[in-house]
């Protein structure tokens, strides 16, 4: 389905840019018609879709939204079946700016985040039907509604019960080594930058127990473009780490790879005047012309790639349509952060969003403000290097899965070439960080599943959903 491109009411992509210091000629938005798009929707754990007519005719229990299907126990629709698992799984802490006692309804869910885990516990959503691992399948389908306490309610609504269980993990041998940011993804669809446990980090003994359960068995297609992560052996933990040196074609090829990336700052003017209040349509068609450079800076990276001779343009034709938005946001999220979580954040911090916008944001816009907080932080951890940064690129780029391609065996070898260079750059580099490789590598599917969220965002809720991304991340930088 084709989306309206035009840009929100109350002013043009290039107009009503008074306040910026240096205006730049006004660009298209980047084309994001026709491109395809990944279909990631599978059964989510713990529920069960009725087909039976009266069920459509059912409401949520939560919001009075139209139900789907009994999930995690009671009938209820998709967007409290998601919110439930994500603050379950992410082990959510809210706090409610009244009195505890807020309306649920579908136009009201949002407001209060609070009263809407509330009810869901209230009204039986059972957690223990929520995978642990947040893979598809649900712990046990027969698990109807429960009834606990308010003292148990009270315990999850605080976090007590949360600290319980990480107690719980730590004083039984739970082999973390790392940092509580080296966390597996806070996810709410499984795949492999989920969270292997709702407590544990993607550290060797969660990673290789992710591999050992799904060895011998098929990888859904949106996973399959990251070759080998079950056949990856790693390094023993209870070995001491050898000093190795980096092999001489691996430094080649990185070297290569790095000559075609351009790592100059953004040109995009990002600078405004002190007091100037930025409305909804300067900032929505900045975004759009900074999608426009960063876009065209992956065409010039195209054309440099040390392989582009290897392939035909109509394949890279393909994978360009199928993977802009995932090379605009992993390199957003790495060489180019300190200008979008810097200027670009200031920018945003001077636009004020009206009730109406922030009452009419979609959860699925919620869902991608987790998921892209979370992934800046584990980047933030990682400081991801410039060479681990065009390696990831090129294996994200080289996706044999994609529709169309005439040379996807060419590509699955290509993409298995990097894969390896990663790997080898990795351990030499970082001795000390045996799982940094596999927690690299898991990144790469969640930034597929935000890319792809993200198109179903309205665009016209875009200027509010980066400012309350870009705002977070930088407090809480600030913080530390």
């Amino acid at each position: 389905m084709e989306r309206d491109e035009r840009p929100p009411s109350g002013g043009g992509g290039g107009g009503g840019s008074a306040g910026f210091l240096e205006p730049p000629a006004a660009l298209p938005p980047p084309p994001r018609n026709g491109f395809c798009q990944d279909e990631l929707s599978e059964l989510d754990p713990g529920t069960i879709s009725v087909p039976d007519d009266r069920t459509e005719q059912r409401t949520c229990l939560i919001c009075g939204d139209r139900a789907t299907g009994l999930h995690y126990g009671i009938i209820s629709c998709e967007g409290c079946k998601g919110f439930f698992k994500r603050s379950i799984c992410n082990k959510r802490v809210y706090r409610c700016s009244r009195d505890k006692n807020c309306v649920m309804s579908r136009k009201q869910r949002n407001r209060c985040q609070y009263c809407r885990l509330l009810k869901c516990l209230q009204m039986g959503m059972n957690r223990k039907a929520i995978r642990e691992d947040g893979m598809p399948g649900g712990r046990n389908k027969s698990i109807g509604p429960v009834q606990i306490s308010e003292e148990e309610i009270e315990r999850i609504m605080s976090g007590q019960e949360f600290e319980e269980e990480a107690n719980h993990w730590s004083n039984h041998g739970d082999s973390d080594h790392s940092s509580p940011g080296n966390r597996a993804s806070e996810s709410n669809q499984p795949s492999p930058g989920s969270t292997l446990s709702s407590s544990r980090s993607v550290e060797l003994n969660g990673f290789m127990t992710f591999r050992d359960q799904y060895m011998g068995m098929s990888v859904p297609p949106h996973y399959q473009y990251i070759p080998h992560l079950f056949s990856y052996s790693g390094h023993s933990p209870l070995l001491p780490p050898q000093a190795r040196s980096l092999d001489p074609q691996s430094y080649s090829l990185i070297h290569q790879l790095m000559s075609a990336e351009d790592l100059e700052p953004l040109g995009t003017p990002m600078l405004i005047e002190d007091g100037y209040a930025v409305t909804q349509a300067e900032l929505f068609a900045l975004l759009c012309r900074l999608a426009d450079e960063l876009l065209f800076r992956q065409i010039a990276w195209i054309k440099k790639l040390p392989f582009f001779c290897e392939l035909s343009i109509k394949d890279y034709t393909c994978l360009l349509s199928s993977t802009w938005q995932e090379l605009i946001l992993l390199s957003s999220l790495t060489v180019y952060s300190k200008q979008i979580f810097g200027e670009l954040a200031d920018v945003t911090a001077k636009y004020s969003p009206s009730d109406e916008e922030l009452h009419r944001f979609s959860d699925e816009g919620m869902e991608v403000i987790e998921r892209l907080i979370y992934l800046y932080h584990k980047f933030h951890q990682l400081k991801v290097s410039n060479e681990e940064y065009a390696c990831m690129k090129a294996i994200n780029f080289l996706n044999q899965d994609i529709r169309g391609l005439t040379s996807a065996s060419q590509l699955e070898q290509l993409n298995k070439r990097y894969w390896y260079i990663c790997q080898d750059f990795t351990e030499y580099k970082y001795t000390h960080q045996p799982n940094r490789f596999p927690d690299l590598m898991m990144c790469l599917p969640e930034i597929r599943y935000i890319a792809g969220k993200m198109v179903n965002v309205p665009l016209e809720q875009l200027p509010l959903l980066f400012k309350v991304v870009l705002h977070s991340c930088k407090t809480s930088v600030v913080k530390e």
